[in-house]
């Protein structure tokens, strides 16, 4: 039986542009240019991998956006991915991280799966927490914050690195796992490869489709909402030090003012 993998991929506004609030307090995406959030592609990457070294895979990339998150989910199937699915519906606008992985969730499982890959948190909300939301709504075991990771004889294993040991974790399949941007750095599209992505299946889903309420997604369906948000202020001139003998003393002194030291 073929190995199922679906990567949870995100498109998010280009964090070298500048990234503001709508009126209604959610990221202007507008005004802005979006991508694959790149810790999304060490993600693609892997599950790529485990379909290179599996007798039968399948590799789905999955996202949950406008009309312009199909620019993700392109970026994914030019690296090797063999379909996708877009969850795009108007009230899913607003959602955070609940509404999200409740959505996520339902196309899965309509998906099929046997094995779920993320990120280890999306570029611009970088709350990291999606991965063991999902796993706990599908009643799957999670195995997070992987450096490395391997399937084998039904079971997923992997390796943690912390900040002063590293854990060999296990769990058996179906499961969720996020890996880290320590996991290898994901392959760059060819151009064969961008030719065939124009012809891979790109499945369309609504809210109807996954039996969600409008009221369980949005602004409205969301745990967690911004009371408000104010623009970052103009950078000011900084200060200058003068070095006339006592060059290092002044600039101790500042750095003092500033709780630096």
């Amino acid at each position: 039986m073929s190995l199922r993998i679906v990567v949870c991929v995100k498109y998010v506004p280009d964090a070298t542009g500048d990234r503001k609030f709508a009126d209604d307090l959610t990221v202007d995406r507008e005004d802005v240019d979006g991508l694959l959030s790149e810790l999304d592609e060490y993600a693609v990457e892997q599950a790529l991998q485990i379909a290179e070294e599996a007798d039968d895979a399948e590799v789905t990339v999955l996202t949950v956006g406008p009309e312009d998150a199909r620019d993700a989910l392109r970026k994914a199937l030019s690296m090797g991915a063999d379909k996708a699915v877009h969850v795009d519906d108007e009230s899913i606008h607003g959602s955070d991280v609940m509404a999200t992985s409740l959505v996520l969730a339902k196309a899965i499982e309509k998906t099929g799966y046997d094995l779920v890959i993320a990120g280890m948190a999306s570029t611009d909300g970088t709350m990291g927490v999606l991965p063991a939301i999902l796993a706990e709504r599908l009643g799957v075991p999670q195995v997070t914050l992987l450096s490395e990771v391997k399937v084998e004889d039904g079971k997923v294993t992997g390796r943690r690195d912390g900040d002063t040991a590293s854990e060999q974790l296990e769990a058996s399949l179906p499961a969720v796992v996020s890996v880290t941007d320590q996991s290898g750095e994901a392959r760059y599209p060819s151009f064969k490869g961008i030719m065939a992505a124009k012809k891979k299946p790109v499945e369309e889903l609504e809210l109807d489709d996954l039996d969600i309420d409008e009221d369980e997604v949005g602004l409205e369906g969301s745990w967690t909402a911004v009371d408000s948000a104010d623009e970052r202020p103009a950078r000011t001139a900084g200060t200058i030090v003068k070095d006339e003998g006592e060059g290092g003393k002044q600039l101790a002194e500042y750095l003092a003012s500033q709780k630096f030291i």
